[in-house]
Order: structure tokens, then sequence, then C-alpha cells
């Protein structure tokens, strides 16, 4: 589900790039595209690493959601009169590195530039806000059970600290390029099963009564 969410933005933000002519670049290929920068470069026909001269989005980092962690773990169903029990669902926040990987530093910048003002006008996907073409699953993902059906991001840009930026860019490898870190707020993740159902309870009865007093 991560994948297909990952996969909707990119195919979003290559819609959006459409719209720009690109100098010295392939308008037949994505723009951008996903990758893990810690792979490094590509060269030649490797299959291993990232391609030059693109946007890569990248996950740095996954965190839980705690604000939304305490959910009832059951679904009652008022049109029959029944409960669900289940776990509630995981929500994840992703940080997602946006990287101008171009070998041109003022068309890497300026291609940080529309990723950036992409995210500054879309700050929330829907299955309803995307074009549909854009929730086509990638090819690697084959089951529907790795498929988004209903889901909301919301787009945050983050802003992190020399600090982080040093730590982060050593992680990956120590070579920084340029890019803007965001995070991808409550991707709701949970497993599609059909769980077992049971009665509600709509009436309590109780009988009280006096004990009669022990007789001497």
């Amino acid at each position: 589900m991560i994948a297909h969410a990952l996969s909707i933005v990119m195919n979003e933000l290559n819609r959006h790039l459409m719209t720009y002519d690109i100098p010295n670049a392939d308008a037949s290929s994505n723009r951008a595209v996903l990758g893990n920068l810690a792979e490094g470069f590509a060269s030649g026909n490797a299959a291993n690493g990232v391609p030059r001269n693109r946007l890569i989005l990248s996950v740095v980092n996954i965190q839980e959601e705690k604000t939304l962690k305490n959910l009832p773990n059951y679904i009652r169903h008022d049109a029959n009169l029944s409960v669900s029990y289940e776990n509630p669902p995981v929500f994840l926040n992703l940080k997602v590195l946006l990287t101008a990987t171009h070998t041109d530093y003022m068309i890497a910048m300026l291609m940080l530039s529309r990723g950036i003002q992409f995210f500054q006008y879309r700050l929330a996907f829907t299955q309803d806000s995307v074009d549909p073409d854009s929730l086509t699953p990638p090819t690697a993902i084959v089951n529907e059970l790795d498929q988004l059906e209903a889901f909301k991001m919301n787009i945050e840009l983050y802003s992190p600290s020399m600090e982080e930026v040093n730590h982060l860019w050593g992680t990956l490898g120590g070579k920084q390029y340029p890019f803007a870190l965001y995070i991808f707020r409550m991707l709701e993740l949970k497993f599609k099963s059909r769980q077992p159902e049971r009665g509600v309870i709509t009436e309590i009865s109780s009988n009280f009564y006096h004990k009669k007093p022990a007789v001497n």
C-alpha cells in the first residue's frame, strides 16, 4: 500500500511537470521516479541505482501517527444490528525526500522549484482528487490486497535542522543534492479481510430482590 500511495503521488507530479518545457530532457520519459538514493546513481545499463536528471522520491523515515492509535476495535452495523471486531488501522506518516539529481545544477534547482510548487498547491491527495489514470498500480503490485481503495494523504513541507540534514545525507552516502523534505501524513494501512460478526446488545434486563433475613 505504501508503494501504491507513492506511485499515485509520482504520477500526479509527472502530470504536473509535463506542462513545462524541460531543457535537455527526454519528453517521453518520466521526470519523477521512485528510488533509493542510498544505492547511488546508475551507470550505463546497470540495474541498480537511481537515474540522473530526474526528480527522485525516496522514503527516508516511517512513523506511526500516535494521536489516532486509540481507536475502537469494533465496527457497529446498525442495519443488521451486528458488530464486527477488528484491530484498528495503522496510520503512518512518511518522510519523503524530493531530490533533483540533474547534472546541470541550474536545471536541478529549476526542477526542484517546480516540484515544490506542485506540493504547494496540492496539499492533499484523495481517490477523488487525483486523475483516474494515476490510480493504476505499478506493475510490481499484482495483488489487490496491496492496493489502496479509499485514502487521504496530507502533504506538509518539513524543514530539517542542519544537524538533521548532516545525519540524513550521511546515511544516504555523504553527497548532498538539491532537495526538499516532505511529510505525507496519515496514510491508512489496514488488511482487507472479512471479520466475524456478533449481535449487538440491545437490552439489559435485571431482576433485583431483597433477600429474606435469616431466622435465628
